[in-house]
């Protein structure tokens, strides 16, 4: 099978799968750290571009009765109750327009959607699926969606490109070379001007564009903010990564590609730890503007959340208290969430408006 296959079964099938046997992964005691598990500041944060954008979509005409939250890759809804709690406090008539909808692939985390929405949002005013509404009209946001997609690895070797397999071997698995499964992955390769040097080994992720043109296309009006991590295609697909960067998480330990054993560490233990492969945010923007949508801005996630706490203004963040500043810390730090994660922003029927997020610097490291 396809290593895309393998993610796949691996990380979603329903029983067996990674994400589908837990409603949260992430945190302390969980095999990995993302910027929701600091705490509220950053649903907080988030909540006040999201606003920014929903007035954006008042003012045009006709205004809209509801207005339409979108979060792709949900887990257990806690980035939302973070959001919709800091919309309660700030503009708690805006929540009672809003519809919510949670997007989440594991029946273990939908279950507890409702009990994390408890007391911030009328129950008759969300949703809960494993996918995207048919249409909707507002903010999408997905944080740490995309790097979670099954992606294809193909190696180039002196005579052309190969997809690499996993099979069945002496008991175990291990990872064999064929001829690609689909044409698709030269194609995207050749559509990004990409020439890998004989021995380099990389992911593709088809999926990650299948993904965005979808969205774009149940996009009537509105926005997509898409954070994680990656690169343009011209680091991706360089000696910098020539190793690829398909990895694993298990109790905060990453396992990153091994390209000389046939069982690379991301092949042990089927479903027993989280795998991800960084993103390609060169294609994901091809692919979001061949459906229509404009880029607003793409950048680190420090600049981005600096130009919502200060407004593109000299960088002057006010902590309420010790917990929030080493949040805030945490968030930012160059070399850490701050820098690794990178923030996407879209708009559909909106022009080009100047915001919050893309306020203070637009630049990825």
């Amino acid at each position: 099978m396809t290593v895309a296959a393998f993610m796949d079964l691996a990380l979603y099938d329903s029983q067996l799968g990674y994400y589908a046997r837990a409603a949260q992964r992430s945190g302390r005691a969980g095999d990995f750290f993302t910027s929701v598990d600091v705490g509220p500041l950053f649903g907080n944060l988030l909540e006040q571009q999201i606003a920014e954008m929903l007035q954006i979509l008042d003012s045009g005409f006709p205004i809209p009765d509801s207005l339409d939250l979108v979060e792709a890759g949900a887990g257990n809804g806690r980035l939302s109750a973070d959001i919709l709690r800091a919309a309660r406090e700030r503009d708690p008539a805006l929540v009672d327009r809003l519809r919510l909808h949670l997007v989440e692939a594991s029946a273990e985390a939908r279950h507890v959607h409702a009990a994390a929405l408890a007391g911030l949002i009328d129950r008759n005013r969300h949703t809960s699926s494993a996918s995207l509404p048919e249409s909707f009209e507002g903010v999408l946001i997905a944080n740490e969606l995309l790097d979670a997609l099954p992606v294809h690895q193909v190696v180039m070797r002196e005579d052309g490109l190969r997809e690499v397999f996993v099979a069945s071997r002496e008991g175990g698995l291990a990872t064999v070379e064929a001829p690609p499964s689909t044409p698709a992955l030269a194609a995207y390769l050749a559509r990004l001007g990409v020439a890998l040097e004989p021995g380099w080994r990389t992911e593709i992720n088809l999926r990650a564009v299948e993904w965005v043109r979808d969205a774009g296309r149940r996009l009537r009006r509105g926005f997509l903010i898409l954070i994680d991590y990656g690169h343009e295609a011209d680091d991706l697909y360089s000696a910098t990564h020539a190793a690829g960067t398909l990895t694993s998480f298990t109790h905060h330990t990453m396992a990153g590609p091994d390209t000389a054993a046939h069982t690379p560490p991301w092949l042990e233990r089927p479903g027993g730890q989280d795998l991800t492969a960084h993103v390609d945010f060169t294609s994901v923007r091809a692919a979001a503007e061949d459906e229509g949508l404009v880029t607003l801005g793409f950048m680190d996630q420090t600049y981005f959340l600096l130009g919502i706490l200060t407004g593109g203004g000299t960088p002057d963040p006010q902590p309420v208290n010790l917990r929030e500043s080493l949040a805030l810390r945490t968030l930012l730090m160059p070399g850490g969430l701050g820098s690794t994660h990178k923030v996407l922003i879209l708009g559909k029927g909106v022009e080009q408006p100047a915001l919050l997020g893309s306020s203070f610097r637009q630049r990825v490291t």
